[in-house]
């Protein structure tokens, strides 16, 4: 078992910062970037856990969701992840949403 404490932390703040985001910077494009990385970590799992199966696509749940999607995500994805480039990977990706995010 690897230690996916990094990945749910950067996650966990990234989802902090859009929770006190004001409603323009969210409609700005923060919860659309939010809701890419959720939908690809939630893909990432899916592809993971049952391997051959078409993922199924997280639906957008609006705006005000968006952090609490990317954290139903990140969390399904660390308890599938088996090494540390895998973590690595998945931190960059939550990394640089968070920065095209601008939150």
């Amino acid at each position: 078992m690897v230690d996916t404490t990094p990945l749910t932390r950067a996650v966990d703040h990234f989802a902090d910062r859009l929770r006190a985001a004001p409603q323009s910077r969210l409609q700005r494009g923060a919860a659309g970037e939010a809701l890419r990385l959720a939908r690809e970590l939630a893909r990432w799992a899916q592809v993971l856990e049952v391997p051959g199966v078409e993922p199924r696509e997280m639906p957008d749940a609006g705006m005000f969701a968006a952090a609490d999607q990317i954290t139903v995500a990140v969390h399904d994805l660390a308890l599938v992840l088996t090494n540390e480039g895998e973590i690595e990977d998945a931190l960059r990706l939550v990394e640089e949403a968070q920065k095209r995010a601008g939150v």
